[in-house]
C-alpha cells in the first residue's frame, strides 16, 4: 500500500453545547492517491471528521497529519489554500464571474494572469465545460455546471489532497450519475488523495477505493474496499446500513473481464443450416450467433432457418444487448433482462466476438 497522506490518531471533538463527543477517539489513515468515502447515519460525525482535516473545525484532542505535517502546527489559512475543498452548496461567489471564481486561490497565491488563464482553460476543458461560461455568473449556470465549476476551483492549484462534502447531493439523479462518472475519469488521470463524505451508500460503493462506515461518535464499524464490505459485512450494523440488496450492488463493482464468460452457440455464415441446428441444440438455445473471422455479424433464430438451404441466404439480426469486457455485471444484467435472447453478447472493439453472459452466470456472482 502507498504511504499515508492523511493520518488521524486518537482524534476527538466535543462541542461546547453537547454532552456527547461528535467524534470520539478516531484513528484512521488515508493513503496517497486513494479515495476514502466516509458514510454513516446523520449525526455520526463524518462531516466533522472531514472538517477537522483542514481545521474548519478544531479537534479537541488527538493528532492529524497531512502530507507529513501536523495540521495544528500550520497556519489554518495556508493549510486550506493547499487542500481542495468542495461542498454540496458549492459556495461560488455570486458577484464574480466563473473565471474569477476558479482563479480565487491562484490569485491569493500570487500567480500571474497568464498562468491563471492557462490553468482556468485547462480545467474548463477537463470538466467538459463550455469556455463561453467563463464570462458568466453562477446564477446563469445549471446546477450541474455550477458543481463542476466548484470542482474546478478546488483543483485550481493542483492540490494533492481534496475534501468533498456531499458534492453531488444537490443535483438531480441523472446529472449526479454523470458527475460521478466524470469524477472517476478525472481521478484516474490526477490520482488525488480524496476524503469524500456522503449519506448515499450506492455513491460510496461507486466512487470509493475504501469506505469507512461510521456509527455514533465517528466510531468505525468497518473500513474496507466496497467489494469486501458487500461480500463480508463486519456486523449487523454494516449489513443493515448497506441494505438487503448487497448482492446486486456487488455487480456494479465486478467487470465482465473478471469472470469467465460462455462461448455460446456460434456459426460462420458459410456453415450449413444443419450445423446451425446442431449448435442450437448443443447449447439449448433457439438462436445462434453468426461470426465471420472473429467479427460478430448478429444472430439468426431457429424460425429463420425454415425453408432456407444455406445460412448465407439469411441476413443476421443485430443483438439488442451488447457489453464489453470493461462493462460491469450490473450493466450486463440490465442488458440481459431487456434482450429478446435473454443473454448479453460480449463484444470487443471493432465488433470482435468474445462470448455471452447469461442470467444464470451472473446470478452465481450475486450469491458468491
Amino acid at each position: 500500500m502507498a504511504d499515508s497522506m492523511i493520518s488521524l490518531r486518537n482524534v476527538s471533538k466535543r462541542f461546547a453545547n453537547s454532552t456527547d463527543a461528535a467524534v470520539d477517539d478516531l484513528s484512521m489513515d488515508v493513503y496517497a492517491g486513494e479515495t476514502v468515502v466516509l458514510v454513516g447515519p446523520s449525526g455520526c460525525g463524518k462531516t466533522t471528521t472531514m472538517k477537522m482535516i483542514n481545521r474548519l473545525v478544531e479537534p479537541t484532542s488527538g493528532t492529524i497529519v497531512v502530507d507529513g505535517t501536523d495540521v495544528r502546527k500550520q497556519d489554518p489559512v495556508e493549510l486550506r489554500r493547499g487542500i481542495g475543498y468542495v461542498i454540496q452548496s458549492i459556495g461560488l461567489m455570486p458577484h464574480r464571474t466563473i473565471a474569477s471564481n476558479i482563479a480565487t486561490v491562484p490569485k491569493l497565491l500570487g500567480w500571474d494572469a497568464a498562468r491563471i488563464s492557462d490553468r482556468t482553460r485547462e480545467l474548463i476543458a477537463m470538466l467538459d465545460l463550455d469556455p463561453g461560461l467563463l464570462a458568466r455568473y453562477p446564477s446563469e449556470l445549471s446546477g450541474g455546471q455550477r458543481q463542476r465549476v466548484g470542482v474546478a476551483r478546488a483543483l485550481a492549484t493542483d492540490p494533492p489532497v481534496m475534501l468533498m462534502d456531499e458534492p453531488f447531493g444537490a443535483v438531480d439523479p441523472i446529472v449526479r450519475a454523470r458527475l460521478q462518472d466524470q469524477f472517476l475519469e478525472i481521478q484516474k488521470k490526477l490520482n488525488k488523495t480524496i476524503v469524500f463524505v456522503t449519506h448515499d451508500i450506492d455513491e460510496a460503493i461507486k466512487l470509493a477505493d475504501r469506505i469507512a462506515i461510521l456509527n455514533t461518535g465517528a466510531s468505525i464499524e468497518q473500513f474496507a474496499p466496497p467489494e469486501e464490505i458487500l461480500r463480508e459485512p463486519a456486523n449487523d450494523f454494516v449489513e443493515r446500513f448497506v441494505g438487503a440488496e448487497r448482492g446486486l450492488k456487488r455487480l456494479a463493482l465486478i467487470k465482465v473481464s473478471e469472470i469467465q464468460i460462455e462461448q455460446g452457440p456460434v456459426c460462420s455464415p458459410r456453415d450449413s443450416v444443419a450445423d446451425a441446428n446442431e449448435e442450437m441444440e448443443r447449447f439449448g438455445f433457439d438462436w445462434v450467433s453468426i461470426v465471420d473471422d472473429g467479427e460478430l455479424l448478429g444472430w439468426i433464430g431457429q424460425r429463420d432457418l425454415e425453408g432456407r438451404p444455406r445460412l448465407t441466404d439469411i441476413t443476421p439480426r443485430p443483438f439488442s444487448a451488447y457489453v464489453t469486457k470493461e462493462s460491469t455485471l450490473r450493466h450486463a444484467l440490465d442488458s440481459i433482462v431487456s434482450s429478446r435472447t435473454q443473454v448479453a453478447v460480449v463484444a470487443e472493439e471493432g465488433q470482435r466476438y468474445a462470448g455471452i453472459l447469461t442470467l444464470e452466470r451472473i446470478s452465481r456472482e450475486i450469491v458468491s
